[in-house]
């Protein structure tokens, strides 16, 4: 039943949520005994599962992005032209 795109979360989650989530894995390392546990208290409304899966998609993403599967964002400045985007580009 793999997909051969990242799998999507089963909820939607708010930005507030994402920041807690992320706020919680800096707290809580790999070796922290009940990760997940821990980690679902501080998310509102999420479940020790649907944390698990979201940080296996949060891999999944990173694998994606450090296998250049995924292109990196251009950002536009202020006051940038044309010409710097391009510039940018052709440096990478």
């Amino acid at each position: 039943m793999a997909s051969s795109s990242s799998p999507q979360p089963s909820t939607n989650w708010s930005a507030e949520q994402n920041k807690l989530f992320e706020n919680a894995l800096a707290i809580y390392d790999k070796d922290t005994p009940d990760r997940w546990r821990h980690i679902a208290k501080i998310v509102e409304g999420a479940t020790e599962e649907e944390v698990k899966k979201r940080y296996e998609i949060l891999l999944d993403d990173i694998k994606s992005i450090e296998s250049d599967k995924v292109p990196l964002p251009i950002y536009k400045n202020e006051g940038s032209s044309k010409e710097n985007i391009i510039s940018n580009e052709e440096e990478r």
